[in-house]
């Protein structure tokens, strides 16, 4: 028995709120809808939040519905208001180019081609060519002035010492008339976002019902949070970006491998496509040998490949190993081998630099007689070769692409640095 797609979200965590699920699986039994989702320009890079939101649209099409991703041209000039304050707000030319990065993005996580291709869209299109007058006349009568102040972030924002501007105020006013358009272009009638955007959308909700007499759907994913209620991200509350020059490919493949035992399911359904008997079989695996942490590897590879491709999961698979001495480091090119020592925290050295002194460079020990010890000990490598002197430098060794060297010591402390 095939599971409905509302029932198979739902396992996967991906369901916070809607504006009625009778009602919405109703209207997806009934046949192909058209979906859209926003994703803002307020940034040259998607982070996390937004893969939540890619995955889920991924989700529908190949449930045969109908998807469009927003760029927003428009909106990101504006900027949706924040509970910390107002927003810088960027020139033309940056969200013009941060829009264009989004696309690219995007572009690779859905299918834009076959029987039921995805539609980008931008705001850009439609708002650019409304004119003040227009707004208020054929938009802003259908809004109350107590509604919107009573939207969380907005009441929030009014009670701070800072207030909020206009600008941000009138945001859910350009959004909602984003999902009226959308509706009016392309028959769209459900919007989906982040639990945050609850307010969001329900303001292009309502704006339908009164401007076109006719019931449309909101539904949002849940903010994702570690099991301890920590923020989820980079570090603690930082974003862990979809760019990879904002986050290499190797620093993104760590931060899933490093996840809890706690999450590491949940995030499993949130983020990948496994099967449920899959998913159930890495649970009963995180249960019974933990140790071997299947499901963390699974996991990074997974999204590394859906958001860097295979290849790229591939490379820094092979450069984690490689790193500990069981692959080749020589395999490893300038830019994964950038991302290695970024995520180190790697710096330069001189070629006569002995092999002592650079353990302690790259953070590896803490003196030189540690190091000294480690060189005696049978315990240091420089590029996986072990170093026998201790009057060794880095130039007895070939350095690697980049002029990179990978000092270690054991099999678990790595550091890396550079000849230039």
């Amino acid at each position: 028995m095939t599971t409905h797609i509302l029932d198979e979200l739902a396992w996967r965590g991906l369901i916070a709120q809607t504006t009625g699920e009778d009602d919405l699986k109703a209207s997806l039994d009934e046949g192909p809808i058209t979906v859209y989702c926003g994703f803002d320009p307020t940034a040259p890079s998607l982070h996390h939040g937004h893969l939540v939101q890619l995955v889920l649209l991924r989700h529908l099409q190949q449930a045969g519905h109908q998807v469009l991703p927003l760029v927003g041209g428009a909106t990101g000039m504006i900027g949706d208001p924040r509970m910390s304050g107002e927003r810088v707000l960027n020139t033309k030319d940056t969200v013009a180019e941060w829009v264009e990065r989004l696309r690219s993005q995007i572009s690779r996580f859905l299918d834009f081609d076959g029987d039921n291709p995805a539609r980008m869209v931008n705001n850009l299109d439609w708002t650019g060519e409304l004119t003040a007058i227009d707004l208020l006349r054929e938009i802003g009568k259908h809004f109350r002035l107590g509604t919107m102040i009573a939207k969380d972030t907005v009441a929030r924002r009014l009670a701070s010492d800072e207030g909020i501007s206009f600008t941000e105020f009138s945001y859910q006013v350009l959004q909602g008339n984003d999902f009226l358009e959308l509706y009016r272009r392309h028959g769209c009638t459900l919007q989906t976002g982040g639990n945050d955007q609850w307010g969001n959308l329900l303001s292009g909700v309502e704006l339908i019902r009164k401007a076109e007499g006719t019931s449309v759907h909101a539904m949002t994913t849940p903010l994702i949070t570690k099991a301890d209620g920590t923020k989820f991200g980079k570090t603690e509350g930082g974003a862990v970006w979809l760019a990879p020059d904002m986050m290499s490919p190797y620093a993104f493949y760590q931060f899933w491998i490093n996840t809890d035992d706690a999450d590491v399911v949940r995030f499993l359904k949130i983020f990948t496509f496994r099967t449920r008997e899959e998913i159930e079989e890495l649970e009963r695996k995180v249960a019974e040998e933990p140790f071997r942490r299947e499901a963390q590897r699974t996991l990074a590879w997974d999204v590394t490949a859906l958001v860097h491709g295979a290849d790229a999961a591939d490379g820094v698979v092979h450069a984690s190993q490689a790193l500990f001495g069981r692959a080749e480091l020589e395999r490893l090119d300038v830019a994964t081998l950038d991302g290695c020592a970024a995520e180190l925290g790697a710096g330069d050295a001189s070629a006569d630099a002995t092999v002592v002194d650079a353990l302690v460079e790259a953070g590896i020990v803490k003196s030189k007689s540690d190091a000294r010890r480690a060189v005696q000990d049978g315990g240091a490598y420089v590029n996986n070769v072990k170093v026998d002197s201790l009057e060794a430098t880095l130039a007895d060794h070939d350095a690697l692409a980049g002029g990179w060297f990978v000092l270690r010591r054991g099999k678990k402390s790595v550091g890396m640095l550079r000849v230039p």
